[in-house]
């Protein structure tokens, strides 16, 4: 993958990005939910979407954030949908209650088992798995659907190839874009394209692009996701724990770097993981040309 890109180069001019946040727990949450949403929104993103919970918990939370965005907003918006302890007529109830508030998009995840377990079974009389519950909403309605995907494998995978073999089974039950889980090695990005390709999946495949807010937390996530922290990236966050400036600072350069460069080798979609959070993917977005519409419409230089 090249990695020639400067910033002294032009602008992209066609990219397209997508957000996604979670449900917040509290008031306080919810402010700052919504004033990420606000000052996103002119962005015109693809769509934005909302999180579901370990074991369903954040079902009702979730349905409420999706519907607000899309009655309040002129945002389209997407719910995350689990197979996590639920049977099918249960989750098929679900998907109805979206469709009739007129979400038209779903991002089908098998979903993370209940905390307290730690371990993922089927649910009795659900869906076992991510590809059961396209082919399931399929059924329900003519939803775009979104997929997981994970350039380091997941962590549950028998292998890369099973996983990527998992994939195509979601993509041929009727998936139509596959997200994948963080990652910040490039490189590591390209070869699972290439892989992706090769194995037959023609659907386009997003980057999911993490911003570093705070590194801890962001290892943490990786420790439990299977992504890789490179050891460079442990150093230039080192010794700013208690130094947010800074670290906010090191974190758009980091991000920044890792899109321009996947630009460069010709991806022009990217799906941010803000947390709720609008600093950093603003930032981004800048960086690679994707701005506010000007007052009479046109969309500013480089957007």
């Amino acid at each position: 993958m090249t990695r020639d890109l400067p910033l002294s180069s032009p602008l992209p001019t066609d990219v397209s990005v997508s957000f996604e946040f979670f449900p917040p727990k509290t008031e306080a949450m919810a402010e700052t939910l919504w004033q990420a949403v606000r000052r996103l929104e002119p962005l015109r993103p693809s769509f934005v979407s909302v999180t579901y919970g370990a074991g369903g918990s954040t079902r009702e939370r979730t349905h409420e954030t999706v519907a607000r965005i899309q009655g309040e907003t002129s945002l389209d918006a997407a719910a995350h949908l689990t197979c996590v302890d639920a049977t099918r007529d249960e989750v098929d109830a679900v998907a109805r209650r979206y469709w009739e508030a007129g979400i038209r998009h779903i991002v089908a995840l098998r979903g993370d088992p209940p905390e307290s377990d730690g371990v993922y079974r089927p649910t009795p009389g659900g869906y076992a798995f991510a590809a059961d519950l396209v082919t399931g909403l399929r059924d329900v309605a003519d939803f775009e659907i979104s997929v997981a995907a994970y350039p380091e494998s997941h962590p549950e995978a028998a292998s890369a190839e099973a996983d990527l073999d998992n994939l195509k089974r979601k993509v041929d039950a009727g998936a139509t874009r596959a997200i994948t889980q963080f990652f910040f090695d490039t490189a590591v990005f390209a070869r699972f394209r290439d892989r992706a390709a090769a194995a037959g999946i023609t659907v386009p495949i997003v980057p999911g692009i993490l911003p570093v807010t705070n590194f801890k937390t962001v290892a943490r996530f990786a420790g439990a996701c299977g992504a890789t922290i490179p050891p460079w990236m442990a150093s230039v966050f080192e010794g700013l724990d208690q130094n947010g400036d800074t670290r906010q600072l090191v974190a758009a350069m980091v991000a920044a770097e890792q899109v321009r460069t996947l630009a460069a080798a010709g991806v022009d979609t990217f799906h941010f993981y803000t947390l709720n959070r609008a600093e950093l993917a603003t930032a981004l977005c800048h960086i690679l040309g994707v701005r506010p519409a000007a007052p009479d419409g046109v969309p500013s230089p480089g957007a």
